[in-house]
């Protein structure tokens, strides 16, 4: 369950910016071509808060689709998962977008 790590690395980036001050919320976008499960992010976000200034926080998740590009066609499709096929019939894809996972926001007290 990599969501843990990830989770971990979201608590740590959001108390590092928000000095002393409780954070009430967070808001993370997640690509659908990145593998994260939001349900487990979440379980494993308010594990990573306990004892931090994040702790008790919501997170808000933000799922964006994403954008492949056909090898054998060069057509763009958009992908809802990390896998797929073209309509030609192609499944060897370049990922153009959806792969990102970032903190966009956080809510303060």
């Amino acid at each position: 369950m990599h969501e843990l790590g990830i989770a971990v690395e979201v608590v740590g980036a959001v108390s590092a910016r928000a000095g002393k001050n409780r954070v009430k919320r967070v808001i993370v976008q997640i690509g659908a071509l990145c593998a994260v499960l939001p349900d487990a992010l979440r379980f494993c976000f308010d594990l990573a808060a306990e004892g931090t200034i994040v702790q008790g926080a919501k997170l808000e998740i933000l799922l964006g689709p994403g954008r492949a590009r056909c090898r054998a066609c060069s057509s763009e499709l958009e992908l809802f998962r990390p896998f797929g096929s073209c309509p030609c019939g192609g499944t060897e894809l370049d990922f153009l977008t959806g792969d990102e996972l970032r903190v966009c926001a956080m809510e303060l007290e």
